[in-house]
């Protein structure tokens, strides 16, 4: 891949994550939450008139913003899990989620190659997997904990790419990091951590990885966000067979089912909707290594996010390695070359 190419990944943890940053391979620029920047942002910002409304607020604002409303979502996600289940409420969040982005979008699939098409389904398996399994491992694992691994995935991209030797610094500081949280690390109260919870995370790692990736075709292939729409509908398809059993059944033994729906749907809201608006009127306004910058700052939040409204409490051991990783990551995108 040449070195000029930049990711834009969809917060969220993504899915997990949104998780959504935009990632330059140049020297490798470092990751950020999960949102997929569409196709010419950043000339669309040329010659803009003077924007009014939310367009006042500072883009470095409406980045925390959106990184915030992204750990919430996920935060809330995790009250439904005793619900509908945690592959239920994902398959909910992600058919939610899949339905206003098709609405507002309306993506014409005639006359698309088969290649197009292609990505576009390769994307939606990635994003499956990886909000899947950043949900199975938040069943399990910390929020802050959680967050981090997965944020290895983008991280290894954009140090991949990177042709500095350099970098090679900032990759060992962020495995420091993760030894920290995986082997030194303990969970709430001292206990181990919970080895299925541990693996679920690198898989979501790995996933956001190939979504990265994946993403880069696709909104080359696409305009705006019709191809993020398209992935998103075969996510949800993906995830049915795990979660609509669950979903279906967590609705029926619901009391009030409809309620139930609409938590879903604010959920889908705050995560993965809210933060794409946020995160895009953010990048039209500010240059790309400052907004990667910000969103290295995304396990910290999570962490926050997780000891404000979860009450989980980190360790200083578990604190240092995630400052470890978004030290890497802020690391890498300032020695990157321009």
């Amino acid at each position: 891949m040449p070195a000029a190419d930049t990711f834009a990944p969809p917060t969220g943890s993504a899915a997990g994550t949104t998780s959504t940053a935009v990632i330059t391979s140049t020297a490798g620029t470092s990751p950020g939450s999960r949102t997929s920047a569409p196709t010419g942002v950043a000339a669309s910002a040329r010659g803009r008139r003077p924007e009014h409304g939310p367009a006042r607020v500072p883009a470095p604002v409406l980045c925390i913003t959106a990184m915030a409303a992204c750990q919430l979502g996920i935060a809330a996600c995790t009250s439904l899990f005793g619900l509908v289940g945690v592959a239920g409420a994902t398959f909910l969040r992600l058919a939610v989620a899949a339905v206003v982005l098709l609405a507002l979008t309306r993506p014409r699939l005639r006359g698309r190659s088969r290649r197009d098409l292609l990505a576009a389904a390769r994307l939606g398996i990635a994003s499956a997997g990886m909000t899947l399994l950043f949900a199975a491992a938040t069943s399990r694992l910390a929020m802050g904990t959680a967050a981090t691994i997965e944020f290895l995935g983008p991280l290894a991209v954009a140090l991949a790419f990177s042709r500095r030797a350099g970098h090679l610094l900032w990759a060992l500081l962020a495995a420091a990091g993760v030894a920290l949280l995986t082997l030194v690390g303990h969970g709430s109260g001292g206990a181990a951590l919970d080895p299925a919870g541990l693996g679920y995370a690198f898989g979501a790692a790995a996933c956001y990885a190939g979504y990265i990736l994946l993403t880069h075709r696709v909104g080359a292939a696409f305009h705006g966000f019709e191809g993020l729409a398209v992935s998103f509908a075969v996510a949800t398809l993906v995830v049915a067979p795990f979660g609509a059993a669950q979903a279906w059944h967590g609705l029926a033994a619901s009391p009030s089912p409809a309620l139930l729906l609409l938590a879903v749907a604010g959920v889908a809201l705050l995560f993965p909707v809210l933060p794409y608006a946020l995160e895009m009127t953010a990048l039209r306004r500010m240059p790309q290594r400052v907004f990667s910058v910000l969103v290295s700052l995304d396990p910290a939040i999570s962490a926050l996010v997780g000891l404000v409204v979860l009450g989980q409490l980190l360790g200083g051991v578990q604190l240092a390695g995630i400052g470890c990783v978004v030290a890497a990551s802020v690391g890498a995108t300032l020695t990157a070359r321009r």
